[in-house]
């Protein structure tokens, strides 16, 4: 059984390595897909701003991103009563209703798992060796040489196995993690505009509203001790008490 798995050990490691590869094509075409529905929602959202960006189609999306937020946030630098600012608060809903795209927590699981695991296959490379040798030192005492020095062989192969397909990995690693920091980045910073915008916005709804009661009912005090402490005021003059002695 020992020397079945030694044996195999090699062939295990590619394969995982290969599963491997796989699992990032995976995440970066899962990454593609939720940057696009974010710059179309965005670009949905700041359609008919006369001061929208125009960038070339070959611009990478998470830069579009950036140029969508930083056009929004020109439009919520402009005075209250902007029309940009109103068309951007009938708009605000375009972003409520789809916001499934800014759920990152499985992307950035399976990313992490992702990462975490390239480190396993110097480590798998190091137990296949570990396994060939005992394999080897576990033979018979009539085992030939020439199984001795396969099962070495087999150690040596688990090894630069692990070693080879851990500096593949982290050199995929290093391609296409960027973009994947980038989108997690695009995300957040959709989030805190999203959420921005309706702050600012509903702010401006309850201004808009007029003062309250409380705040009607204290404007009517002050007016009325202002006027009762008028001298020029005639109803001021009645209401004060004459002299007895005139």
């Amino acid at each position: 059984m020992l020397e079945l798995i030694s044996s195999y050990s090699t062939l295990a490691i590619l394969a995982a390595a290969a599963v491997h590869v796989l699992a990032f094509v995976v995440l970066t075409l899962w990454a593609k897909s939720d940057r696009k529905r974010i710059a179309q929602t965005l670009e949905r959202f700041t359609a008919g701003l006369p001061h929208r960006s125009r960038m070339d189609f070959h611009v990478h999306l998470s830069d579009q991103i950036d140029a969508f937020l930083a056009d929004i946030g020109d439009v919520m630098a402009q005075p209250y009563n902007s029309p940009d600012r109103v068309r951007l608060a009938d708009r605000i809903r375009i972003i409520d209703e789809r916001r499934d795209y800014l759920h990152s927590l499985r992307f950035e699981t399976a990313w992490n798992v992702a990462r975490t695991m390239i480190e396993a296959y110097p480590l798998a490379g190091v137990l296949g060796t570990i396994l060939a040798i005992g394999s080897a030192l576990a033979a018979d005492d009539q085992a030939s040489v020439n199984i001795i020095v396969t099962r070495f062989g087999d150690a040596i192969w688990s090894t630069f196995a692990g070693l080879s397909a851990a500096i593949v990995l982290m050199l995929i690693g290093s391609v296409v993690e960027p973009g994947f920091a980038r989108l997690s980045e695009n995300r957040l910073g959709v989030r805190e505009m999203a959420s921005k915008v309706k702050r600012e916005l509903s702010i401006n709804e309850q201004s808009g509203n007029g003062p309250s009661d409380n705040e009607q009912r204290g404007d009517e005090q002050t007016a009325n001790e202002i006027k009762s402490s008028d001298p020029s005021n005639p109803n001021t003059a009645s209401d004060q008490p004459t002299d007895a002695s005139a």
